[in-house]
């Protein structure tokens, strides 16, 4: 790549880029290949285009013309000449051409790139123009490379977000309001059919606490920061917060896990006992599990675990889980809750979801932390890993999410995963019917988006839990009407947007859930009848 090659030099006309293509060769150049819209150019493109760049001399991206554009009313939202402006004025790229036909399969012929770059999800793409792209790139012995499966939004869903976002609860809020008839008049019956609900929650307890701070300072003796504590605040966390909300959301949850015996445990189960949650455990070594937080303000400067593994022998192990099914018994919901602290154990998940599965019409998993076990989370109808656990679960790291998940649902013989992707909300996945003998992604998933739904997420401790406890209440008051999955996800958004507005691990309420779904029905903010697009591309 030269440098010096000013922007409007890089926008060659078909003659000049064979020409340039010509020249390349003879000078022992190797030339890569992108193709796409490029419409909106945004953070994934620009990994996909540095990407490709790296694997040869010459980075040419073609752009499909305005006249070929198969993206729906409206688009393109810019004309070819601003797209292939924009393209040229990165760094990375050396030439762009707008290509008259609908598939780059032509200028393949014509250009013969050494390399053609496409996104992950293309490696098991079976579309037939691909299929003749490739065809193209390989007869003239180029070699097609399949880009990582960085997880972004497509153009289409960013623009039809950007066109009318005014606050976190913008226009992609109102579009899946609107296209599942999820309005605050049909959420809050389901909200308040959380009343009475039987749920049971399986897993460790931990105490949060948090250490306030004054400013901190550089010790004498070393170059270190030194922390002077101001106050201390301790929550209970763990499978106890999720215990804790789905009693502020009305059910009835019992708790089973493992406690010491000493005078904090003891004040931990009259606390969850004065909250309406009836709390059976198994006693454990060793002192309470304990995490704290250093802040400075409301800044996080450090964590320290004083956690030591919970150690049961077989035969405890075995009553745990025997404790558990018995307390399952009559339930409407099961919540097994994977910390990673040595309570659920590779073989102990494995019987323990067997035996709950078969007392409960609904059964949810979640998973804290690289020691977890999410891939042994068997039969579940929900599982909520943020996207890092998922990857670190399935050990893939390349592949787009669309692939990864179903890898797990696949293993773990489950029906939907919610995977949260922090500031960038959570993408809702569910098994399709046909999905078993299906081969597009299409057809095996469907998924549904949602944006965080936090202004300012003062603390993101805790949203999980609250999404969790949300969800699969809302999956077992709803048993599988039609906007379920939306619903789930919906309503566990607004969940896990009110515990991050917040600092510790507050219980979020069915009041809290109310008054974020009249916020999703405010009148002041347009709807819009287009859906946008969702999918997993670079």
């Amino acid at each position: 790549m030269d440098p010096a090659l000013k922007s409007s030099e890089k926008r060659l006309s078909r003659e000049a880029l064979i020409a340039r293509r010509g020249e390349a060769r003879r000078r022992g150049m190797s030339v890569v290949q992108c193709h796409g819209c490029f419409d909106l150019v945004h953070p994934g493109h620009i990994r996909h285009l540095q990407h490709a760049a790296k694997q040869g001399d010459i980075l040419l991206v073609s752009i499909t013309a305005d006249a070929e554009m198969r993206k729906g009313h409206g688009r393109p939202l810019f004309p070819q000449e601003l797209r292939a402006e924009n393209l040229a004025a990165l760094d990375c790229v050396d030439w762009v051409f707008v290509n008259p036909h609908a598939t780059a399969e032509e200028l393949l012929e014509e250009v013969r790139p050494d390399a053609y770059i496409k996104g992950r999800e293309y490696e098991s793409n079976n579309d037939p123009r691909f299929r003749a792209e490739r065809s193209a790139v390989e007869r003239h012995g180029g070699r097609v490379v399949f880009s990582s499966g960085d997880v972004v939004f497509s153009s289409t869903a960013l623009i039809a977000e950007m066109e009318q976002q005014a606050d976190p609860f913008h226009a992609r809020m109102k579009q899946l309001v609107e296209a599942h008839g999820l309005t605050p008049d049909r959420l809050e019956p389901i909200i308040a059919s959380f009343s009475g609900a039987r749920v049971v929650v399986v897993g460790e307890v931990i105490t949060d606490t948090y250490v306030m701070c004054d400013r901190p300072e550089v010790a004498g003796e070393s170059p270190v920061m030194a922390l002077r504590p101001l106050e201390q605040r301790s929550y209970d966390g763990g499978a106890a917060v999720i215990a804790r909300h789905l009693a502020a959301l009305g059910a009835r949850p019992v708790l089973v896990t493992a406690l010491p015996r000493t005078t904090e445990a003891e004040a931990l189960r009259r606390r969850l006992e004065g909250e309406g949650i009836e709390t059976i455990w198994i006693e454990g070594e060793g002192p309470m599990l304990e995490k704290q937080r250093f802040l400075v303000g409301a800044q996080k400067v450090m964590k320290l675990d004083l956690v030591r593994p919970i150690t049961l022998d077989a035969a405890r192990h075995e009553r745990f889980i025997a404790m558990a099914a018995e307390a399952s018994e009559g339930c409407d919901a099961g919540i097994i809750a994977d910390f990673g602290n040595g309570l659920l154990t590779a073989g102990t998940l494995g019987r323990l979801c067997a035996k709950v599965r078969k007392r409960v019409r609904v059964l949810a998993g979640d998973v804290s932390g690289r020691r977890s076990l999410l891939t042994h989370m068997r039969d579940m109808d929900l599982v909520c890993p943020t996207e890092s656990e998922l990857r670190d679960a399935v050990r893939d790291f390349d592949d787009s999410l669309n692939a990864v998940v179903w890898r797990l649902l696949q293993t773990i013989g489950g029906r939907r995963a919610f995977v949260t992707m922090g500031a960038d909300g959570l993408i809702a996945f569910e098994r399709t019917p046909e999905g078993d003998g299906a081969t597009g992604w299409a057809s095996r998933l469907r998924g549904e988006h949602v944006p965080a739904l936090a202004g300012h997420a003062l603390d993101p401790l805790g949203c999980g839990d609250a999404l969790l406890a949300t969800a699969t209440l809302t999956l077992a008051v709803l048993d599988d009407a039609p906007r379920t999955l939306a619903a789930a996800a919906l309503l566990g958004s607004v969940a896990a947007g009110a515990e991050a507005s917040r600092l510790g691990n507050v219980a979020v309420s069915s009041h809290d859930l109310r008054t974020g779904v009249r916020r999703l029905g405010d009148s002041r903010l347009t709807v819009t009848t287009v859906r946008p697009e969702v999918r997993m591309v670079v």
